[in-house]
C-alpha cells in the first residue's frame, strides 16, 4: 500500500486557494446580512461581509462601493473585504 502522505517531501501541503478581487456597488440589502452587488463587469452577484468587517462593526449601505472576493470555483457568490470611503 502506497503512503500519500509523504514528511520527507517539502511540498506536502496543498497550495492555497486563489481569490480573485473585483470592485463593485451594492445595489441592495438582503436578509442574513447578505447583499446584491453589481461588479465593475455588469455582473451581479450575491456577497456577505467579511468576519474582519462584522467584528469592527463596519456598515455597508446601498450605494457604498466595496471590494468583493470571490472563489474560481463559484463566480455567483462572494465576500466583501473592504468598504471604500
Amino acid at each position: 500500500m502506497r503512503c500519500l502522505f509523504n514528511p520527507q517531501e517539502e511540498n506536502h501541503y496543498m497550495p492555497k486557494e486563489e481569490v480573485l478581487e473585483f470592485p463593485g456597488i451594492v445595489t441592495e440589502l438582503l436578509p442574513n446580512a447578505t447583499f446584491r452587488v453589481k461588479l465593475e463587469n455588469e455582473h451581479e452577484i450575491i456577497a456577505h461581509t467579511a468576519g474582519r468587517m462584522r467584528k469592527n462593526r463596519i456598515r455597508v449601505l446601498a450605494g457604498d462601493k466595496v471590494l468583493v472576493e470571490m472563489t474560481p470555483y463559484d463566480l455567483t457568490k462572494g465576500r466583501i473585504t473592504y468598504r471604500f470611503k
